[in-house]
């Protein structure tokens, strides 16, 4: 049966497109977000080509040096790990350091004043027999200082088992022995501790 002309025809229900189910697309920033080849490009410091003159490349070379080496001289003082000798980095280390900064060290600490008297006393008692004491006298000063060291070393080790299990305390001895016969003030790390403080 042919429609009536001028009839409408039933409206046929729109379809949705596939574009109305989507999200609401954000305001962009404005730029497409760069790739991270370009970030870390633009990280990078510009290339200089080293001069041609021999001499002015040495001296841009010994500055650069001379310059780091002032940049990790202030960061080991300051006690970042990172600056620090292989032989002073670790917990374990850090310690000991610690224990001995806070202990009054009489006889290990001052000690480098009593070889300065003991070699004044050679030169000036040049006898057999006075020279036989100053032996004994510099032997006994030894002894004093190994035991003072194996006992704090020992007293270290029993620290780090308990705080730090598992570290190793190999010749943490001999490092407080080297560390507790330089004077406070010139220690490097510098102590962080004052004397008398717990640990």
């Amino acid at each position: 049966m042919r429609r009536r002309a001028g009839a409408s025809a039933s409206p046929e229900p729109e379809q949705a497109s596939p574009a109305d189910d989507r999200p609401a697309k954000q305001a962009g920033k404005g730029k497409p977000t760069p790739k991270r080849s370009e970030v870390e490009r633009a990280r990078r410091q510009p290339y200089t080509a080293p001069p041609a003159d021999k001499k002015q490349a040495s001296a841009q070379r010994r500055d650069r040096q001379r310059s780091e080496q002032k940049r990790r001289s202030e960061a080991m003082r300051r006690g970042e790990e990172w600056a620090l000798p292989a032989r002073d980095r670790g917990a374990v280390r850090a310690l000991a350091r610690d224990y001995v900064d806070s202990r009054r060290l009489i006889v290990s600490e001052y000690i480098l004043f009593g070889v300065v008297v003991l070699i004044i006393a050679i030169f000036a008692l040049g006898s057999a027999k006075n020279s036989t004491l100053i032996l004994y006298i510099e032997l006994a000063i030894v002894g004093i200082i190994g035991v003072e060291s194996l006992y704090h070393g020992a007293m270290v080790t029993r620290l780090a088992k308990q705080r730090l299990p598992g570290e190793s305390t190999k010749g943490i001895s001999w490092y407080i022995a080297k560390r507790s016969l330089r004077l406070r003030a010139s220690r490097i790390p510098p102590a962080r501790v004052a004397r008398g403080a717990a640990i």
